[in-house]
């Protein structure tokens, strides 16, 4: 499903306008009947008790919006009063044809200046059962400030239903930001398409149930190929994922070797090498230095364990690299990193690895952080490489702060496409997946995951699908939802917390049958 930033969603309206002679005035209609049907679906949870809308309106296209929800909740039988913060003789264009039409029709019109304006009309607040924010669309790029902010959390504190219209006011539809304060909505009816900033945090946490409603935009400029952001579905997996052949065995589904581990971190070797077997791979080695090889043996029953030879701190180094390259005869896919402790020698390792391996490869953990000021050695590599660093080692590869980096995610993945050339899983909530054929942004996935030992889980599962022949972004998009998709199922069983990332390995079988069998998705 494809998703839009500001401009290129104007670009759509734009186009639905010119080139094809729809009338702005048509598009309106259409969004503010779609909107009233959500707000008539929301009503009918307060049975047949009286229903009370109060629309608050702003003064662009998006309160014109309002306007015509509020016309159509009207001639359902709805009480309907819009309170507005720009008069509606001050209001241009279409939004002020609408505004005029409600008035025309017996609306009632409240005008207000700020907060307290409209805290005085307390039977307003007290009896509405919905308020519909008509406030702001997805052009506000500047910090809300003033009358409007101070309405936005008198709507906040009411612990009523809101209704949104396009995207939750003070939200930045591209990056997802709060603009200064922010509506929080129990659903966002949004127009045409979905909007970037809903799928990234904090926005996704203000818009509630998303909704999206037709306009009447051609499809062509909805599924429109050059828009590169795309929200990752299951009906992604079931196209990319093949079924299994009745006659397979394990030689059919690829051979996965895992380097990992440092002294007190074999479970990441572990975790790594198991995710791998969940997500399909046949056979699963993993690599440790020779001396935590013992340990390892302990843990793991399916996944085969080698050891490597180690530097004097119990780490691998370029003495373990010829024995790598040998490990790795045979072998479909490569993880690298999981448990590795960031050093000089490893960054030796990693690059020969990038220099002179073409496995396909997915780097991870301490493989990544070793790297930090020469991102660019990725790109030396002659295999496909899939990179998974979290917003701290991104921040490292690209000498700038984690907050930069979640300050705006899509920027900051972008970045690391260019540097590294590599596909890009920059992990955290609302992951992101980038490569040079797009960007997604993954839906699945809750706080559970905020716990050691499952991104080295989504490492192995990257190189599972790897080791099956599947290419570089299908196996990022793929694992990254199944990865999520797996902590959800955890969640619904409300055995989120407290979840550790063993059990999250328990989970991904039902996973792959939830979203390749068409059960219920996250």
């Amino acid at each position: 499903m494809k998703l839009f930033d500001a401009r290129s969603i104007r670009s759509v309206d734009r186009s639905a306008v010119l080139k094809y002679g729809i009338k702005g005035l048509v598009l309106m209609e259409n969004a503010g009947r779609g909107v009233a049907e959500v707000v008539l679906r929301e009503l009918a949870a307060f049975g047949p008790a009286r229903k009370r809308v109060l629309i608050i309106t702003g003064k662009g296209n998006n309160g014109g919006d309002g306007f015509v929800t509020a016309r159509h909740l009207k001639n359902s039988g709805v009480d309907a009063t819009v309170a507005a913060l720009a008069a509606p003789d001050a209001l241009k264009g279409d939004a002020r044809i609408n505004a005029a039409a409600w008035s025309k029709m017996g609306g009632t019109v409240v005008t207000v200046k700020n907060a307290a304006d409209l805290k005085r009309r307390s039977s307003l607040l007290a009896h509405s059962s919905v308020v519909v924010d008509a406030l702001f669309g997805t052009g506000l790029s500047t910090p809300v400030v003033g009358g409007y902010a101070g309405v936005i959390d008198l709507v906040n504190s009411l612990g009523k239903k809101v209704v949104s219209i396009d995207i939750p006011s003070g939200i930045d539809s591209t990056t997802g930001a709060v603009l200064g304060t922010a509506v929080r909505a129990s659903v966002t009816a949004t127009m045409a398409a979905p909007k970037l900033g809903m799928y990234l945090y904090p926005g996704r946490d203000f818009c509630g149930r998303i909704e999206v409603v037709g306009i009447g935009c051609p499809r062509a400029l909805i599924d429109d190929p050059s828009i590169r952001w795309d929200l990752t579905t299951a009906g992604y997996l079931r196209k990319v994922l093949r079924p299994r052949e009745a006659a397979s065995h394990k030689g059919s589904h690829g051979h996965l070797f895992v380097a990992a581990g440092s002294p007190g971190m074999t479970g990441a070797a572990y975790m790594a090498g198991m995710g791998g077997l969940r997500a399909g791979a046949g056979v699963v080695t993993v690599g440790v230095p020779e001396s935590l090889r013992p340990a390892l043996e302990k843990k793991a029953v399916e996944v085969m364990t080698t050891g490597l030879p180690e530097g004097a701190a119990k780490t691998l180094g370029p003495s373990s690299y010829a024995a790598l390259k040998k490990a790795l005869k045979g072998k479909a896919a490569l993880v690298i990193g999981p448990g590795f402790v960031p050093s000089g020698d490893v960054r030796a390792l990693v690059e020969m690895v990038l220099d002179k391996i073409k496995t396909p490869l997915v780097i991870d953990g301490g493989a990544l952080s070793s790297l930090a000021g020469r991102a660019g050695a990725i790109k030396r590599s002659k295999a496909a490489v899939v990179i998974t660093p979290h917003p701290g080692e991104a921040a490292r590869l690209l000498g700038c702060t984690a907050p930069d980096v979640q300050a705006d995610r899509i920027a900051a993945a972008e970045r690391l496409l260019k540097t590294t050339g590599a596909t890009v899983v920059l992990k955290g909530a609302g992951t992101v997946v980038a490569s040079s054929d797009g960007v997604f942004i993954n839906p699945t996935g809750n706080p559970a995951l905020s716990t050691a030992g499952t991104g080295d889980v989504l490492a192995g599962m990257i190189g599972g699908l790897l080791a099956q022949g599947y290419g570089a972004l299908d196996s990022a998009v793929s694992g990254v939802y199944l990865h999520g998709l797996a902590a959800d199922i955890i969640s619904r069983r409300g055995r989120a917390r407290g979840m550790v990332a063993t059990d999250l390995l328990g989970a991904i079988p039902e996973a792959f049958d939830t979203a390749l069998d068409g059960g219920k998705e996250a």
